[in-house]
């Protein structure tokens, strides 16, 4: 006997697309100006609507998973199925910051880029790691066991972060756990080359990240299970609200930190994800308001791709140069948008117009069935 079909919540794609749409807006701010601290990460402790993004898309990736991810293959067979879309993801992301794979040498002479000297963490590295180990667990662990597995590792990564930081320096950029395991296990050549050794997407962080990969399978699978109804969403924004509320309450002790991905942070995030997924089941499936929604499933359907072309293409346009030192896309957002308007305000015409053209990128690419699956 077949297996149910499971019910599609158009809010959860448009929850995803929503969250691409941010993401690029945020990582292709335009040059000229400093974009709106909204915009801009917080420099280390603190929290803005750009810290939100990330986190965010982790949720989408484990919501996803509460529809795609088949818990009742074969062990063996549910591993290798796992492992291979990890590993994927994960070259992905490496090649990513592997391009343009050349440089120009001094003497004018071509030399590929040695992969000794390429970051081996980032975006989508994380996401693939997070990914597995939230495969993993949902795989093994009951239902009812995964929330607690979840506050194991953000409990978790908060001792090891006490236990194995540099004493007195445990939640310092370089002193943290984190950036001492990234030295010791990648090498500094390895690293984000923009924050003095630091990664912000290192290997430790991975542990409480997953959690909000798990928050977002636990609250697909709650939805599949208790359907769309006023009941769903009165849950859903009370859940969020007490996140929000004891990430608040634990900020003293731990702060919220992207760049650290410390447990208020997770419980922060979730629990703004949770009220806005909360709002879209209310206004999308409650009051059956589709229209606009075509415009940001176009992204939350081909995720992956976009995101990648919108990470690859700003780097071939500001390989093409442009006079005075400046790359194509520097070139448009000094020479067109800061004259159209200076500032933050220009900055982010910039950033819109770039991440409409990605946009229009997955529209072709949609009309055409185009999708990158792995």
């Amino acid at each position: 006997m077949t297996a149910p079909k499971k019910e599609r919540f158009l809010s959860l794609d448009v929850f995803r697309g929503l969250t691409i749409f941010l993401m690029i807006l945020v990582n292709t701010a335009g040059p000229g100006a400093e974009p709106y601290a909204q915009l801009r990460h917080a420099a280390w402790f603190g929290f803005t609507l750009a810290d939100l993004v990330f986190p965010s898309f982790l949720f989408a990736v484990g919501s996803a998973m509460s529809f795609a991810l088949d818990t009742g293959m074969p062990s063996a067979a549910f591993v290798r199925k796992a492992g291979r879309r990890a590993v994927l993801i994960f070259l992905c992301g490496f090649a990513m910051y592997w391009y343009p794979f050349f440089h120009v040498q001094a003497d004018g002479s071509w030399a590929f880029n040695a992969l000794g000297d390429t970051r081996v963490m980032g975006v989508l590295q994380r996401i693939a790691l997070c990914y597995l180990l939230a495969a993993l667990l949902v795989r093994w662990l009951p239902f009812k066991a995964l929330p607690w597995a979840g506050a194991a590792l953000l409990l978790g990564h908060w001792a090891i972060l006490y236990a194995f930081g540099q004493p007195g320096l445990e939640l310092d950029k370089l002193g943290n756990a984190g950036t001492r395991l990234d030295l010791w296990l990648l090498g500094r050549e390895h690293l984000y080359r923009k924050d003095g050794g630091f990664d912000p997407e290192g290997v430790l962080g991975t542990l409480p990240a997953t959690a909000n990969v798990l928050a977002g399978y636990l609250a697909g699978r709650w939805l599949q299970r208790s359907g769309k109804n006023a009941a769903s969403v009165r849950t859903l924004l009370l859940a969020g609200a007490v996140l929000v509320a004891l990430a608040l309450a634990w900020n003293p002790w731990l702060p919220l930190s992207k760049k650290l991905w410390t447990a208020p942070f997770v419980l922060c995030t979730v629990g703004l994800d949770l009220l806005a997924m909360a709002l879209l089941v209310w206004w999308v499936e409650l009051r059956g308001q589709v229209r606009g929604s075509g415009f940001f499933t176009v992204l939350g359907r081909n995720p992956l791709a976009i995101y990648l072309f919108s990470e690859l293409f700003v780097v071939t346009l500001q390989m093409i140069p442009a006079g005075a030192g400046m790359g194509v896309y520097d070139w448009i957002g000094v020479r067109v948008f800061q004259a159209i308007a200076p500032g933050a305000a220009g900055s982010l015409l910039c950033a819109l117009a770039y991440t409409m053209a990605c946009w229009a990128v997955g529209w072709w690419m949609d009309r055409r069935r185009l999708y990158l699956r792995l």
